[in-house]
């Protein structure tokens, strides 16, 4: 029998109950985790979003209690009312929370009935993500999950309290608005009152936080809700959150030393550690030439290092060869490693070639020399000055990439990352943050024969730079920031352009013309007429922060209801097809109709 509520109210929540509740009556609320007939008595273990305590089902003392009890299965919901009791001496379990103490049932109701569950409600269940996100509603249940969304709230509510007591405002931007070319693809909108014309989803609040600055609002901040079509991985999702906030009159240190301020606080909030600070910083340039990344893991060594004057002049035709064509040679030393068979090597190779790597040289370094199958194009003084630059010891297995620059980065910081886990050199509950600083404003597509921007068309150049913007842009360096934990870029900003006629070189620098930039900035760049303050700011990536506080490995673990890899939700099974009638309304026509489904599954 499913029995209502009937004015019972819940008194405590399951995981709360300590000694000091002996002798307290209670009514509980929750579903049963577990039940266990020991002849006489019931033992039901029930939980919450708090934790479990055991509730004691006797015959001898509430027989109705005790029928009903004997009908009960994991996953039902209750509502128990009793008295709380120590446990008796030998019967504790220090492995819980609320071990010392029991419930002794008086009243028990079924609330409502379960189905079996598709899968056990506890932690490190083995099974399928797919499955879990299809029941996602039975995997919030279980203690991890719910112990994740604790700490997304708990999070939030630091942020929000540090950036209040800072003076900033929370001010909402609109999500049906412009689009613009932001560097992916926007998710579209139809509007039905404005026939074929459409919204776009906002990639980020960027051209609405400077007109706030604009406005004179001074400080900002949102925890809001992004949207990009793009290709998705762990730590991607098409709808993400960010920590959005910008600021006037301040340059880059202004930024950076609050947001350390910020994260710190943060961190001993959510998680009771105490983070050091400053925080480390490198510039972009350092940060590639030593990690080959501009988001460096720093938590261990093995950097990269270049050998590309010593092999200039060697025999070795690779090497001297990919010097010569305007590349470089570098190498990482695995220390240690020089054990490694062939056929590791090999996979290490392979390895690299995921990455465009054309080959991966190696030097074995033994006491008795090196062994390798090009050390015979060295001299013994060339040997000698590589060995020396590589620090490299008996037992080292050095691993070289020769190839352009950008290729020999990323095959040799992937090789770097890949050995380290593989080794075990990257120590765990460790948190190095670092700020990497000084970034080129702009790369250069070669597929595309143009400029791209390195963050956004919003971001300032230094001042010194300006002259360049016109004439070589690829040498502008912008006022731009990221701040990296664990290799994981967590957050990035930069001081924004505030001067319309700069605006409007940086737009012509990366082939958008005055035409197109009054067409899609135009309201931007006549804001920029009425007396804009210098400005900047910040987006710290919410989902992927709480991903790395909670040791997680993607971000769909700490995101309530998140999508697959290929952006759909198994439990609500969008996207999905609408009636025709709705796209009449919207006036859109479809190729594709849900009577297509059959013929293309």
């Amino acid at each position: 029998m499913i029995e209502s509520m009937n004015g019972l109210k819940r008194t405590h929540y399951c995981g709360d109950l300590s000694i000091r509740n002996a002798g307290d009556q209670v009514v509980l609320m929750g579903w049963v985790q577990r039940r266990r007939d020991h002849g006489g008595l019931i033992f039901i273990d029930l939980r919450d979003r708090s934790g479990l305590v055991q509730v004691v089902v006797s015959p001898d003392l509430h027989k109705d209690a005790f029928l009903k009890a004997e009908d009960v299965r994991n996953e039902y919901v209750l509502a128990v009312q009793g008295k709380v009791r120590e446990r008796p001496e030998g019967t504790e379990n220090p492995n819980l929370d609320t071990g010392q103490v029991e419930v002794l049932a008086g009243e028990l109701r079924v609330l409502n009935r379960a189905k079996t569950p598709p899968f056990y409600i506890e932690d490190e269940v083995d099974v399928d993500e797919n499955l879990r996100l299809r029941y996602r509603y039975l995997d919030l249940r279980r203690p991890e999950m719910q112990e994740a969304m604790i700490l997304r709230h708990k999070a939030a509510k630091s942020v929000r309290n540090f950036l209040d007591e800072h003076g900033f405002l929370e001010i909402e931007t609109p999500v049906l608005t412009k689009s613009t070319p932001e560097g992916a693809r926007d998710f579209l909108v139809p509007s039905r009152i404005s026939p074929g014309k459409f919204y776009a989803l906002p990639q980020s609040p960027q051209l609405f936080k400077q007109i706030l600055m604009v406005a004179g609002m001074d400080r900002y901040y949102q925890i809001v809700r992004c949207f990009r079509d793009e290709d998705l991985r762990a730590d991607r999702q098409p709808e993400f959150t960010q920590i959005d906030l910008e600021m006037s009159f301040v340059d880059v240190d202004d930024i950076l030393e609050l947001m350390e301020d910020m994260v710190v606080r943060l961190f001993r909030e959510t998680t009771g550690r105490e983070v050091l600070r400053p925080f480390y910083r490198l510039s972009y340039r350092e940060a590639m030439d030593r990690f080959g990344t501009d988001r460096p893991d720093t938590r261990f060594g093995m950097e990269l290092k270049d050998i590309s004057d010593l092999a200039a002049g060697c025999g070795f035709k690779v090497f001297s060869s990919a010097v010569a064509a305007g590349g470089r040679v570098k190498g990482i030393n695995a220390k240690g490693c020089g054990v490694f068979s062939r056929k590791e090597i090999d996979e290490l190779t392979a390895y690299a070639a995921v990455y465009k790597a054309k080959g991966l040289a190696y030097f074995i370094v033994t006491e008795d020399g090196v062994k390798s199958v090009i050390s015979k194009f060295f001299s013994e003084p060339e040997l000698a000055a590589v060995l020396d630059r590589m620090e490299a010891e008996p037992g080292d297995l050095l691993l070289f990439v020769a190839d352009n620059p950008v290729v020999v980065a990323d095959a040799l910081g992937m090789l770097r990352l890949y050995l380290g886990e593989r080794l075990g050199l990257i120590p765990e509950n460790t948190y190095n943050f670092v700020w990497v600083v000084d970034f080129p404003l702009l790369e250069y597509n070669k597929e595309e024969g143009r400029y791209n921007v390195m963050h956004h068309p919003f971001t300032a150049p230094r001042e010194s730079d300006l002259e360049l913007l016109e004439n070589d842009p690829g040498k502008v360096q912008a006022k731009a920031y990221d701040l990296i934990l664990n290799g994981v870029e967590i957050g990035g900003g930069s001081i924004r352009i505030h001067r319309r006629e700069i605006q409007e070189k940086m737009f012509s620098a990366i082939g958008i013309g005055l035409e197109e930039a009054a067409d899609k900035f135009g309201f931007m760049l006549e804001a920029f007429e009425y007396g804009t303050p210098p400005h900047g700011g910040i987006a710290f990536g919410f989902d992927r922060l709480i991903m790395l506080l909670a040791g997680k490995k993607t971000i769909r673990d700490v995101i309530a209801f998140p999508k697959t890899q290929s952006a759909t939700d198994l439990m609500s099974r969008a996207p999905d097809f609408v009636e025709k009638k709705q796209l009449k309304e919207l006036h859109i026509k479809s190729t594709y109709l849900k009577s297509d489904l059959k013929s293309n599954t």
